[in-house]
């Protein structure tokens, strides 16, 4: 699954490191607290000052203060705390505004470093850059006159955002091009769009994927459904895979479109502050058609909160993998300098009570995020959904049904290890119009003889008995590449969409999402019909 996301939908490489391996944040607050023990602060800050003047002294080198405090000591500290406690730094909190904000100021597009070049992944579908004419596969040679050789690809995208209505000039070389090509574009707002356009998969039946939750996620979650026409619905497939979380009220807002007015949605407490309950305010009007929600391990914070709200009411049913199991609140402090804080003050806990956070003691940071997850339900601590179904604290949340899919086969992982379609595509189009006769269009055979000689020629190590088993597929993944091009990342992102193992999945099991919400229904009438006398 993470193959889906990286090759149909590139994730923007200014993307915070922390908010993608599940950040939950909760309102930010305006400053620091004043700390319990006076003295013992005093006492530490003495030590600390010390041994910084020791280091600033003595060093075999002069040091800076960004190396030494925001790089070193600060990090250090929260490091000793757990996982997802993050300092960010005048750029990083920047970037962390950006994201929660969902816009930037720029030109629009994806880029990735390839070969010691940046390369253009994908420009936005009507950005300052997709109206300009630049295309996957352009790379980028300089910008505003500044050669890109040696730059990191991050250092590139900074060169391209700028405040809103000023130029860039950006040079690229285009394969099949002889002589670099010159855009003058002017920089706009580019949303970050953290829910992807909403389409039908089949009559009555919707798709809608939540990739991560910003300031505007329930507003386009609702745009979404409106635009769909929701009394249309019949069927609901959510999809939550790798969304990493992002805020708290989002998460909420999003969960209570689906649930009952006056159901509890999630809530928290910490050392600091009571237990806080979040309610459904506005509930789903009497809406109860049926939802599969798709998860897997890189599901967290914001969206186990939703997954783990509609699970514990019988209100979805949830398809995939265990999920990261990241149970945590943070409050962002606006410290000085415009730097931040992002500090865990809380446990968040989903309706029936059950907290799923994941052990994290006895184990290295990077073991925690990047090892093995196995399921590991706290079997102490065992509740009961609305209609008595038994749900399990501890890792995360565990699917209602299993699903994982294939793992890639040798020779598909031969092609996606070379960039073989993303490679082939620039080169097709090349230097002509990137242009397909209809969102109808797949593969002829003349193409796929082209792509298998573009193979051989790029040193690909297969067999022709591999090619031909692996056919289908290739044409899948060819046409969805080149859809990129000659459409925009949207159209290729559903024609990956209606090839998902894992969607296809989730539409057989529409009926069990149904058959959910009426044992769900009957149970609950039953409770609340009074008890004759015998």
């Amino acid at each position: 699954m993470a193959a889906r996301r990286r090759s149909v939908i590139i994730a923007p490489l200014i993307v915070l490191l922390c908010s993608m391996l599940g950040g939950l944040y909760g309102p930010t607050i305006s400053g620091a607290s004043a700390a319990s023990s006076q003295d013992d602060i005093n006492t530490s800050l003495k030590s600390f000052t010390k041994v910084l003047s020791v280091v600033e002294d003595n060093f075999a080198e002069k040091v800076t203060p960004d190396k030494t405090i925001y790089k070193g000591a600060i990090p250090g500290m929260v490091r000793t705390l757990d996982p997802h406690t993050n300092f960010f730094d005048p750029k990083d909190y920047q970037l962390l505004r950006e994201d929660q904000k969902g816009h930037y100021y720029g030109v629009g597009m994806t880029v990735a470093p390839r070969n010691g070049k940046t390369i253009v992944m994908a420009p936005f579908e009507g950005s300052p850059a997709y109206k300009a004419g630049i295309r996957p596969g352009d790379a980028i040679l300089e910008v505003n006159d500044k050669k890109t050789d040696g730059l990191s690809t991050t250092e590139v995208a900074d060169l391209l955002k700028g405040p809103r209505g000023t130029q860039v000039q950006v040079v690229v070389g285009r394969e099949g091009v002889e002589k670099p090509i010159t855009f003058n574009i002017t920089r706009d707002e580019i949303p970050r769009k953290s829910v992807e356009d909403a389409f039908w998969l089949k009559p009555g039946i919707a798709y809608l994927d939540i990739q991560s939750f910003n300031e505007n996620t329930s507003r386009e979650m609702e745009d979404n459904l409106k635009r769909l026409g929701e009394d249309n619905i019949h069927g609901l497939v959510l999809d939550l895979r790798e969304n990493p979380g992002g805020l708290l009220n989002e998460g909420v807002a999003v969960a209570d479109h689906f649930l009952q007015k006056g159901q509890i949605i999630v809530s928290h407490r910490g050392r600091a502050s009571a237990e806080k309950p979040y309610i459904a305010r506005h509930g789903n009007g009497g809406r109860n058609y049926p939802v599969v929600v798709l998860v897997n391990r890189y599901s967290a914070s914001a969206a186990e909160i939703v997954a783990g709200a509609l699970q514990d009411h019988d209100r979805a049913w949830i398809l995939g993998d265990q999920t990261f199991g990241k149970g945590l609140v943070q409050t962002v402090y606006p410290l000085s300098d415009n730097t931040g804080l992002a500090l865990t003050t809380a446990h968040f806990y989903t309706p029936s009570g059950r907290l799923i956070q994941r052990d994290y003691s006895n184990q290295s940071f990077y073991s925690y995020y990047y090892g093995k997850h196995e399921d590991s339900k706290n079997l102490q601590d065992v509740k009961p959904t609305d209609s008595g179904r038994t749900v399990y604290g501890g890792g995360g949340i565990t699917p209602d049904e299993k699903f994982l899919p294939a793992k890639a086969n040798k020779f598909q992982t031969e092609v996606l290890r070379k960039y073989a379609f993303f490679n082939f595509t620039a080169k097709f189009f090349g230097g002509h119009d990137a242009k397909l006769p209809s969102k109808e269009w797949v593969p002829d055979q003349t193409v796929m003889e082209d792509f298998h000689a573009f193979l051989m020629k790029e040193g690909a190590q297969f067999t022709e008995a591999e090619w031909s088993e692996n056919i289908d597929w290739t044409r899948q993944q060819l046409r969805r590449e080149m859809f990129i091009t000659a459409f925009n990342v949207e159209e290729a992102r559903k024609v990956a969409v209606q090839n998902d193992p894992m969607v296809i999945r989730a539409l057989d099991s529409i009926p069990k999402a149904k058959a959910l919400l009426e044992t769900s229904k009957k149970l609950m009438v039953q409770r609340t019909q009074p008890k004759l006398d015998r």
